[in-house]
């Protein structure tokens, strides 16, 4: 049983043709799973049903084996989801540290401990903690990103094209990053344009052709699957 899966999962905007057709994807913790396909697959949507901010019309998403398909949003983060969207994910004119802060805002409890967490998996931050966000690298930047995230101690963290309009040396950082962050016990699940690289340090991959799973396997499977190769990553 995955710590995360949806099942068969069909969905739409606005009652219009399904964007989502019998899609299934699944991750379990310390694990990364990453899906992939061309533009307008429906990989950014099935992200959005995982959270809740687009209810399916058939299927099921399970955390723990436990239905939370009628869940909400706020209810699904208070069980541990957290999104780090594409853009607008931190806030420039803040610093490190501010950023921190604002991703525990709907915490009573005391946040010290998972502060240092975050600056202990990513030290670049620990040296910039006072550094306005917006005067980071891009690699940096998406550490705030990543460390914002995890000050509400989510168990499963959606990462939706983490590596848009970066070069490829902040590439490489930002995937070494994910993989910290998978080894820290989390379940990651990640919307990636680069499939190659992304299937490349994923467990498990499912490329997505509209909104269908066309292939799905471990990230090694499907990097050595010809037809994979061939029609997604180049030959």
């Amino acid at each position: 049983m995955a710590y995360l899966s949806g099942k068969n999962i069909t969905a739409a905007y606005d009652y219009s043709v399904p964007i989502l057709n019998n899609c299934s994807v699944e991750v379990n913790q310390s694990e990364l799973a990453v899906i992939v396909g061309p533009n307008g697959a429906g990989k950014s949507t099935v992200m959005k049903v995982l959270l809740g901010m687009l209810r399916q019309t058939a299927g099921t998403i399970t955390l723990k084996g436990k239905d939370i398909s009628q869940l909400s949003v706020q209810k699904r983060i208070s069980l541990g989801f957290a999104l780090v969207p594409q853009t607008d994910n931190v806030f420039p004119g803040m610093t490190v540290q501010e950023n921190l802060e604002m991703g525990a805002f709907l915490r009573k409890d005391d946040i010290s401990k998972t502060m240092e967490e975050v600056y202990e998996l990513f030290p670049a931050l620990y040296n910039r903690n006072n550094q306005l966000v917006g005067q980071l690298s891009g690699g940096q930047r998406q550490q705030a990103a990543f460390g914002r995230a995890m000050m509400t101690k989510p168990t499963v963290l959606l990462l939706d094209e983490p590596t848009a309009g970066v070069s490829p040396i902040v590439m490489d950082e930002i995937f070494g990053n994910i993989l910290k962050l998978k080894n820290s016990g989390r379940a990651v699940m990640m919307v990636e344009q680069n499939a190659k690289r992304a299937l490349e340090i994923a467990d498990k991959g499912f490329v997505l052709v509209s909104g269908s799973n066309e292939h799905t396997g471990t990230g090694k499977e499907l990097l050595a699957d010809p037809v994979v190769r061939k029609s997604f990553l180049g030959g």
